[in-house]
Order: C-alpha cells, then sequence, then structure tokens
C-alpha cells in the first residue's frame, strides 16, 4: 500500500486516488467546524459557505489545516477537556486536504447538506433581549483614544437567569475589546469565592465596585461568546445597569460604533449559579528587548467551587500561558497550556468537566512576554514596558467563570460520548 506525505500527514494513495467531494464531503466539515466564523458579518476574512466561494481558497486551506493554523486553537490540552474545542479530528483533517490534492472537486450537487442557519450578527442564537449603546461612539480616524464608559439599563422588570451572553461590537474594525458590568439596584456588590494571595502583587476585577459592579461578559479579537451548561445559570437582577467598557482604537479611518449585548435567557431556574469574574497583576515591568519576561499572578478559594472557564489576556507582546491549581494537600496539577498565544484569537477555554476548586486552593496563573526584535508583533523593543489600556501598552489578566458549592456539584459532562466511554 503506497503512503504520502501531504503537510505533515500520512495519507493512503487510495485515498487520494478517490479524492473527496465537496458536496459530500467536504461541506458538512466547513459547515461545522468553520461556517460560525467564516460567514458574511463575521471575524473570518471570506465566507466559505459554497463551493464557488471555497474553491478559490483551496490551497490556502490546505495549508493552514495542515500546520494546525485553522480552526484557531491553541490550548495543548488533549481532546476532550475543553467543551468548546475547535480542533478538528484526524479524519475531518485528512478529507480536506485530500480533497485539495485530489483537485477540490465539487461533486454531485444533490449531496450537498443544507446550509447552517444562523441568527445575524450573533454566535449565541437569535436573543432573547438585546441591550446597546443609545447613542453612537464616533472613532476618529487617529490618535489615542481614552477608555469609554457608556451606563445602559437592562429595563428588566424581573429577576433574570441567563443561559448564554455576548457582547457585539457594532464597528469591529476599531473596537479591541469589551467588558460589560453589572450594577444592581442599591449598588449591591458580592463579594467573589476567592482572595489573592499576595495583595501587593496581583489584582482583582472580582465583583467589580459601587459604580459598576461584577464583569459579566468579553469582547476581545476572536473570542467566543459564552453559553452556560445546562443546570446553571448567571443572575441578573431587575432593574440592573450595564456598564460598557470600550477600547477603541483608531484604524485610519473614522468610524461610529454602537455596540450591544445579547442574552438568551434559561428556560427555568438553575440548580447553580455561574460567577464570572477576572484578576490580573499591574505591577510588571517587562525590560527592553527581553525575549522572555515571566509575569505572574496567583488566586486562592475561600469557598469550595468549581472552575468552568479561563480566559487569558495579554497584547502584543504575550507569547504563551500556564496555568495550574494547587490543592489544599500541596498536590499541584497544570490545567491549562497556551505556549503560542495568538493576539487575534483570544479564547475563553470552556472546561467540558467543571474543575473541583476546595477551599484553600489557589489558581496560580504564569503569563510570558517577549519585548525583543524577534517578535514580529512588537510596537517597539527599545523601551521598557509597563500596564496600560492601550495595545502598544501591555496586561497580564485572566477571565474566570465559576460557581459556588452551595449544592451538590453538577452532574454535567461535556466531553464527546466517544471520549467518555
Amino acid at each position: 500500500m503506497l503512503l504520502r506525505h501531504v503537510g505533515g500527514f500520512v495519507l493512503l494513495a487510495s485515498t487520494l486516488a478517490a479524492a473527496p467531494t465537496f458536496t459530500k464531503d467536504v461541506a458538512p466539515i466547513l459547515y461545522q467546524h468553520c461556517a460560525n466564523c467564516h460567514r458574511p458579518g463575521e471575524i473570518g476574512p471570506m465566507p466559505l459557505l459554497t463551493y464557488e466561494q471555497a474553491r478559490p481558497w483551496a490551497k490556502a486551506i490546505r495549508g493552514a489545516v495542515a500546520l494546525g493554523k485553522m480552526p484557531p486553537w491553541h490550548a495543548t490540552q488533549e481532546r476532550g477537556v475543553f467543551a468548546n474545542d475547535r480542533r478538528l479530528s484526524d479524519r475531518d483533517r485528512e478529507t480536506l486536504i485530500a480533497w485539495v490534492e485530489g483537485g477540490a472537486p465539487q461533486g454531485d450537487p444533490a449531496d450537498l447538506p443544507p446550509a447552517p442557519k444562523f441568527a445575524e450578527g450573533w454566535q449565541i442564537g437569535a436573543p432573547d433581549a438585546v441591550v446597546a449603546m443609545q447613542t453612537a461612539y464616533k472613532v476618529p480616524a487617529e490618535g489615542t483614544i481614552a477608555y469609554q464608559y457608556v451606563q445602559i439599563p437592562t429595563n428588566f422588570t424581573e429577576d433574570k437567569w441567563v443561559q448564554a451572553i455576548e457582547a457585539r461590537p457594532g464597528a469591529r474594525a476599531v473596537v479591541h475589546h469589551i467588558l460589560v458590568f453589572c450594577r444592581e439596584p442599591g449598588n449591591a456588590a458580592s463579594p467573589p469565592a476567592f482572595k489573592l494571595i499576595e495583595p501587593n502583587m496581583p489584582r482583582l476585577l472580582s465583583s467589580g465596585d459601587a459604580m459598576r459592579g461584577p464583569l459579566i461578559a468579553t469582547y476581545a479579537p476572536g473570542t467566543n461568546a459564552l453559553t452556560f451548561p445546562a443546570g446553571s445559570a448567571l443572575k441578573i437582577k431587575a432593574g440592573s445597569v450595564l456598564t460598557l467598557q470600550l477600547h477603541y482604537t483608531a484604524s485610519g479611518k473614522a468610524a461610529e460604533d454602537v455596540s450591544r449585548v445579547g442574552f438568551i435567557f434559561a428556560k427555568e431556574p438553575p440548580r447553580q449559579e455561574m460567577h464570572t469574574s477576572a484578576f490580573y497583576n499591574p505591577t510588571f515591568t517587562l525590560p527592553a528587548g527581553d525575549p522572555d519576561k515571566a509575569v505572574e499572578s496567583m488566586i486562592e478559594f475561600t469557598e469550595d467551587a468549581h472552575v468552568w472557564a479561563l480566559f487569558p489576556h495579554t497584547h502584543l507582546r504575550g507569547k504563551s500561558w500556564k496555568y495550574r491549581i494547587v490543592y489544599p494537600d500541596g498536590r499541584s496539577e497544570p490545567i491549562l497550556s497556551v505556549p503560542k498565544y495568538d493576539f487575534n484569537w483570544q479564547t475563553y477555554y470552556e472546561f467540558a468537566k467543571p474543575l473541583a476548586a476546595p477551599k484553600g486552593s489557589r489558581i496560580e496563573a504564569t503569563a510570558h512576554y517577549d519585548n525583543s526584535p524577534n517578535n514580529p508583533a512588537n510596537p517597539n523593543p527599545k523601551i521598557d514596558v509597563r500596564w496600560g489600556e492601550q495595545t502598544w501598552e501591555e496586561m497580564q489578566y485572566s477571565g474566570i467563570s465559576y460557581t459556588i458549592d452551595e449544592t451538590a456539584p453538577l452532574p454535567t459532562d461535556r466531553r464527546p460520548a466517544e471520549i467518555r466511554q
């Protein structure tokens, strides 16, 4: 049997002789794994919903798939650890490569499955409610733009349990990030289920403050919207007010932005309340020319909890992240490794099985930065860099979603069936 090496993979000659077709073999893969981004209005640079759209990009698809660049995924944990793992199976990857190697044929149109249906403008589907900026912000073509803070009433007349939430920029080209905070009536802010290990080092966005309230949603380049697992939901009280922290970056062309927040409500009250928060370390300095500066932050849980998601965030000098949990008995284990962090694809890594974090457990986060000339994205390798809001400055920031063990932990296991067995 003949073998052939293609893009680092070994394909059977018999497979190459009978090339897959777009309509029968390739379209189902693109619809499942690529179309959510590669459709009009989304982050993908071109749509891939039809043969006519995909065929001109066949060689680019082969290269990106063979190198593991697409679909974008940067954690190294094995498949099944994260519920939102975007990686293709080996079979799907080989099918796409073999299709291109075979001349990228269209196939029988009768074999084409129905195209996926999306809610226009949303990853989470058609929202039950949308809260939007009431006035467009005019983004100048040039210059540094200070963070903008916009308050928006939810106008919820009753408490809402949120199953999915998405922050959505109106002008993606100029919106670097959106942080959505939620202030309850009376400015109440419950403390988080964790504290700092060294108060002089990292800080918390945690439960927020009386002006903004807790952090409930994030948008950044490539960030996935949050859909909470069945049995858990985020609570937003009646009369709450949202504050959007908006970071705009001038693109050379004036623009107007009306960002929005979409909500899908749970069908019934959950068994556990989901909490979203963040912690960060603003006290670092990245020396000029340093190719590998490490910056740490740590939190300790003050209650028994389960961690559902982690969101690492740096700017253009960030190159890798590692997270580990240290249990009260001293045991430790890695929980997330991102050796090739990509500023353009910032991901909420959602655990398929929630991570148990008993009271006294610590999560330690270490980010590495490349402030040297070898970093092609480095705005200026000749200067020391510190914490700052603009992209040419830096951050060491981690988002976190968790539940408190007030009741029995959810029995949810979101790993694929073939991995659970």
